[in-house]
């Protein structure tokens, strides 16, 4: 489990599902451009948690941008696959909280798994 999200639970709060960067982040051109580090850092410090009262989502390192939100404000979470995401098992999820609230987050490991684990706890 990453550094950010345990330095962050509350009393009660459990971790239920937690998933990363699919590894089809390593051919994209800025990959290439950056000799393989910038996905490297992506995949390993950027952290997508459920926990059995909200969803945490780090990214970044330096610079860092973080999103959390109880699983009661949250509407919807949406996946969109390509058919080459259905065939790997990667996508990316909307999180659609009330009020019309949208975060996107690409190239997400087993996103069926993130929205099915949601809606389990929901």
């Amino acid at each position: 489990m990453g550094h950010y999200v345990n330095n962050n639970l509350i009393k009660g709060e459990v971790v239920e599902l937690e998933t990363t960067y699919h590894w089809i982040i390593f051919f994209a051109l800025s990959s290439i451009l950056t000799l393989f580090i910038s996905p490297l850092l992506k995949r390993y410090t950027d952290e997508f948690v459920i926990t059995n009262r909200r969803i945490i989502i780090k990214t970044g390192l330096v610079s860092r941008k973080t999103f959390e939100m109880n699983l009661s404000k949250i509407e919807s979470v949406n996946v969109n696959q390509s058919i080459l995401g259905r065939i790997l098992g990667y996508g990316s999820i909307d999180i659609i909280g009330t009020g019309g609230t949208r975060e996107t987050f690409p190239d997400i490991f087993h996103p069926i798994e993130f929205r099915k684990k949601f809606q389990e706890l929901s």
